[in-house]
């Protein structure tokens, strides 16, 4: 007998497998559609860099088909160190049948066999950061989660372009500017003498956006706040500077930069950056005003939040919350130096970002101001913004964020104080136009510069003027300053003609007096001439000098004031200094300050005035040799006039081109 034996096959159908994830194609070439639809093409790389608000598309190769009966799945995505449903940094996101706006959404869209590819909607408030993906199945056999695959984080960045974004921005002209565009101007100087400089923002660069983000991780602040614009401008301008939480930039104001770089030689915020994320959270020595601007802008941008950087010449600082700039003299009408701490900056660079402002009553959104240099505190930190321009304009600064500091900067009047016998002070001179002139930034599309005054201040003088400082007054530390006006027929003005001075030749400053009286007035000229860092504060006086002037009634009296040589009062010369006497005392950006006071002896009526001017540096000239050709070396000639009567020593050009040439030094000698 044979023994024959049948072994049977148990079928088991294929949905009842145990469902899992193979692999994720997050379609995140630069040259795909999601980059392309997301306005991120040009970030370096090949990571998903999305802006939220909008939907991205994504395959799923799964060990098997999807069988929607029976098969269940969602994605879920993780940011910051405890990640929380509840605080919007886990996310669940289910899969619908048909995508709804303002939501975390998945649809399935199309299907090959085990791979499906899903439409995936974000929220338009959703947390911006670096986010870690893994998708959740559950089928009739269990459940199973993805491994993490670090190369599959997803960028979350704000979105100018979706409407329901706080940062939408309406204009294509603008974002195109002040998202995309990554070279800017910077602009520097005094209001007669306005320099420009080229900065390489370079938002889209090698590292540049893990730069950014590392920024905003290294702040400690939870990724729950980072959905809200106004959340994350307080933090950039915080973590920019570096005195309280070691940020991206030390600043120094010295003329001394042994240990690090000279603020003058950085031209754009790469290497900064880099830098700062290459060395672990260590500050990048050294920077000044438009240095933190320039980087600032370029974190803003590349987080998606549209920025600009802003120039103000005669830029005041108000130490104390007066809401006004204070200058004492003593019974003796000598300055007070311990007690001016205020000062008016020849220029300072600070932002302007966009966005809605739902938390300051409606009309507010739109340009708000933000400065990372670190002048002052806000809420114990160094920080300042976002700040309203529309309240800034109208006086309003008991909206946040800092606007008196900021209305300070562009309108405060500037107010003379004499010392009383009896320690007290009695304001005896005020200028209405003292500070915050042509406020600049590049103008969208060229690289011509555009006058944004207008924004930040009603015209000087005005009704509408004098009101927002009035208002604004009410709130400082002075609040009866405007209570009393004072009474004045003699006015002082000093002007220049033309583009001023250069570097090595002779400066001429005109003074004009004015009498308005029916009576002729005796009065007396204090002036002081003096070396300034471009901050305002002065390092050296180079001549102090007092005299008489006869005014005839109703008469103006002009005046020549020549520097480098001389002082020209009338037909009185007085020697004031050739250039070889303060040539060593001139600092970065070659200001120099003229102090002026007059005391009026018939009325006793007292004014003053400052005027700061630099001597101007000669232009670089490059002139390309040849034809350029594209993947092909080419030479450019370097031209530069010596403007000294002796030979300059350590002369190095510093080079960068973006996208042609990393930073360079070519040292001359």
């Amino acid at each position: 007998m044979v023994d024959i034996k049948m072994a049977f096959l148990h079928y088991i159908p294929v949905s009842e497998l145990l469902l899992t994830v193979r692999s994720i194609d997050l379609m995140k070439t630069k040259t795909g559609l999601n980059r392309l639809e997301h306005h991120t093409d040009r970030y370096y790389g090949d990571d998903l860099i999305i802006r939220r608000g909008n939907t991205f598309m994504m395959w799923l190769d799964l060990s098997r088909p999807y069988y929607p009966n029976t098969d269940r799945l969602h994605l879920e995505l993780k940011t910051g160190s405890l990640p929380t449903v509840a605080k919007g940094t886990h996310v669940i996101i289910p899969l619908v049948e048909e995508l709804e706006d303002d939501r975390w959404e998945a649809k399935i869209v199309k299907r090959d066999g085990n791979r499906i590819k899903l439409s995936v909607n974000s929220q338009p408030t959703a947390m911006i950061g670096r986010y870690q993906l893994t998708v959740a199945t559950h089928s009739p056999k269990g459940k199973a989660t993805s491994t993490h695959d670090p190369g599959n984080d997803i960028r979350m960045l704000f979105n100018p372009w979706c409407e329901d974004d706080t940062v939408y921005m309406d204009d294509e002209d603008e974002k195109n500017e002040y998202v995309l565009n990554d070279v800017g101007r910077l602009y520097y100087g005094t209001e007669n003498q306005i320099g420009a400089r080229t900065w390489n923002y370079g938002q889209f660069d090698e590292g540049i956006l893990d730069a950014c983000l590392y920024v905003l991780e290294k702040s400690v602040t939870p990724p729950s706040g980072w959905g809200d614009p106004v959340n994350v401008v307080r933090v950039i301008s915080a973590m920019i500077n570096s005195p309280d939480d070691c940020g991206v930039v030390e600043g120094n104001w010295s003329g001394k930069y042994v240990g690090g770089t000279s603020p003058t030689a950085w031209s754009g915020s790469v290497d900064i950056l880099k830098k700062y994320q290459k060395d672990g959270g260590i500050p990048v020595r050294y920077g000044q005003c438009w240095v933190f601007s320039g980087v600032t802008t370029t974190v803003l941008r590349c987080l998606g939040i549209p920025s600009r950087s802003v120039s103000n010449f005669n830029s005041a600082h108000d130490t104390d919350v007066s809401l006004t700039t204070d200058v004492y003299f003593n019974e003796n009408l000598e300055s007070i130096d311990h007690l001016n701490t205020d000062s008016i900056w020849n220029f300072h660079v600070w932002n302007d970002c966009w966005m809605a402002r739902p938390d300051l009553p409606p009309g507010h959104g739109g340009w708000q101001a933000v400065d990372s240099t670190p002048q002052e505190t806000s809420q114990g930190t160094f920080r300042c913004g976002p700040a309203s321009i529309t309240a800034i304009r109208n006086g309003q600064v008991f909206l946040k964020h800092d606007s008196p500091f900021i209305f300070a900067e562009v309108n405060s009047d500037k107010i003379y104080w004499q010392r009383n016998l009896d320690g007290t002070f009695t304001q005896i001179h005020s200028e209405k136009n003292a500070v915050g002139h042509c406020i600049s930034t590049k103008a969208v599309g060229s690289d011509e510069r555009n006058d944004i005054t207008h924004l930040y201040k009603h015209p000087e003088g005005t009704e509408e003027e004098r009101i927002a400082v009035e208002t604004a007054s009410r709130y400082g530390s002075k609040p009866d300053t405007y209570s009393s006006p004072i009474a004045e027929d003699i006015s002082i003005e000093v002007t220049m003609d033309g583009e001023g001075p250069r570097m090595g030749g002779d400066a001429e400053l005109n003074i004009v007096m004015r009498n308005a009286s029916s009576l002729p007035r005796t009065i007396n000229l204090h002036s002081q001439v003096a070396v300034m860092y471009y901050t305002g504060v002065l390092k050296a006086t180079v001549k102090k000098d007092e005299m008489p002037v006869e005014l005839l009634a109703n008469e103006g009296e002009p005046m020549n004031i020549l520097y480098y040589t001389s002082v020209t009062f009338s037909q009185t010369v007085l020697c004031i200094a050739c250039p070889g006497h303060y040539q060593d005392q001139l600092v970065d950006q070659a200001a120099l300050m003229l102090t002026l006071s007059v005391r009026v002896t018939e009325t006793q009526q007292v004014l003053a005035t400052q005027f700061s001017f630099r001597l101007r540096t000669p232009d670089l000239i490059i002139k390309p040799v040849g034809e350029a050709v594209v993947g092909k070396k080419m030479a450019a000639e370097i031209f530069f006039t010596n403007p000294l009567p002796r030979t300059l020593k350590g002369v190095v050009f510093h080079v960068e081109g973006l996208g042609l040439q990393s930073v360079r030094q070519i040292a001359v000698g």
